[in-house]
């Protein structure tokens, strides 16, 4: 059996009757550029997410810099986010001249450990930039309280948890503003690369639109200096049309994590923790283990694709050689990063898929004899 790590195909194969007639539309109005189903998509997210607004723009990454620059965060300012993220996360710190300021993550449910916070403000310190990895919100009313203490402005990253709650409350509508990214993997994925931004906030809410469009709101008349970070309209119509089925999805996701739980239970593998505050909603899933590239070499051996997210944490990252830190800085990252293994997981991953790559890995571990065990510092307590 071949089980891809995710299936892009077979999710376009059921709503392949909405979205071509969506993405013909949008050749037929010949309205590209901030067209009509880009308002129209900010306006169902906005009020799927449970705020007021909310603004498309062209990636993840330009919804989080996009977000830094509209509160005129910049040079001489830091922010606080986590040390095992995408880099994106980091970059748009610097790129719009702030220095990233990194925390430790949990070591139960890998998001940014709160209780590590307060230690790395500064008098520069400008906000707080929790990362939902994973598809699980972290743990926001800890952070929040934090940030309302030292009066600090609180932005997600919510690039990998469209549709997750927090005690009910949708991810997005959390902080003072929140980052989307529709990358096609993405559990609400464009087919191409998009994203948001959803605030509370119109003075904010306005900016964003000035920013995302060389700050202009009348053709040729530039109010700021601004930027080329619009949201496509074809892409903004591919996500209107998915938008309805992603709780559906989310859901399916979920069924298919608990069932991984179940068959992998026992094994010399640690499979994710879900917070009582969390609804989540397995962008990936990953679990660890010990001897993880010998796992990974059976996993394709088998048909099974797998991905490492994320292997080199940002402060060993070359790129970010001038922050001064150095190994053993954040150990609970640096130990997870050698023993994370993302298995596949989509919507459309059906028990007998799950069953096959939970086969396949008890296979391989109980092939070994007296399995090996995590290091003490990567076991959750």
């Amino acid at each position: 059996m071949e089980i891809p790590f995710v299936d892009l195909k077979s999710q376009y194969r059921q709503i392949k009757d909405e979205v071509d007639p969506a993405v013909l539309a949008v050749m037929q109005r010949g309205d590209f550029i901030l067209g009509g189903a880009v308002a129209e998509f900010e306006r169902t997210f906005a009020e799927y997410c449970g705020v007021k607004y909310c603004v498309g723009v062209d990636s993840g990454y330009s919804a989080l810099e996009m977000i830094i620059r509209a509160y005129d965060i910049g040079p001489g300012d830091e922010v606080i986010t986590a040390a095992n993220t995408f880099i994106a996360t980091t970059l748009a710190i610097s790129n719009a001249g702030a220095v990233p300021v990194l925390v430790d993550c949990d070591p139960a449910t890998y998001n940014i450990d709160a209780s590590k916070i307060e230690a790395a403000i500064t008098s520069r310190t400008r906000a707080i930039m929790p990362v939902h990895l994973y598809g699980q919100v972290a743990d926001m009313d800890a952070i929040s309280a934090i940030a309302r203490k030292h009066n600090l402005l609180v932005f997600e990253d919510a690039a990998q948890a469209s549709g997750a709650r927090y005690k009910g409350r949708m991810a997005g509508s959390l902080g003072d503003a929140a980052a989307f990214s529709f990358y096609p993997g993405k559990n609400l994925g464009a087919y191409g690369d998009g994203g948001a931004v959803t605030t509370d906030n119109a003075d904010i809410a306005e900016k964003l639109r000035l920013l995302r469009n060389i700050g202009q709101k009348v053709k040729y008349f530039h109010e700021v200096k601004g930027y080329n970070h619009r949201l496509d309209t074809m892409q903004a119509a591919v996500l209107s049309v998915k938008l309805p089925y992603l709780d559906v999805w989310n859901t399916s996701r979920r069924r298919a994590a608990a069932t991984y739980a179940d068959l992998l239970a026992g094994l010399p593998i640690v499979t994710p923790q879900t917070a009582d505050y969390a609804d989540h909603i397995f962008h990936l899933y990953v679990v660890r283990v010990a001897d993880r590239e010998s796992l990974m070499d059976y996993l394709k051996e088998k048909g099974i694709a797998t991905g490492l997210h994320y292997p080199i944490p940002i402060h060993l990252q070359p790129a970010y050689a001038e922050l001064g830190y150095e190994r053993g800085d954040f150990p609970i990252t640096e130990a997870y990063a050698e023993t994370i293994l993302s298995l596949p997981i989509f919507a459309e991953l059906d028990d007998e898929k799950v069953a096959y790559v939970a086969g396949a890995i008890r296979d391989f571990l109980t092939s070994r004899g007296e399995a090996e065990s995590l290091p003490v510092a990567v076991a959750v307590a």
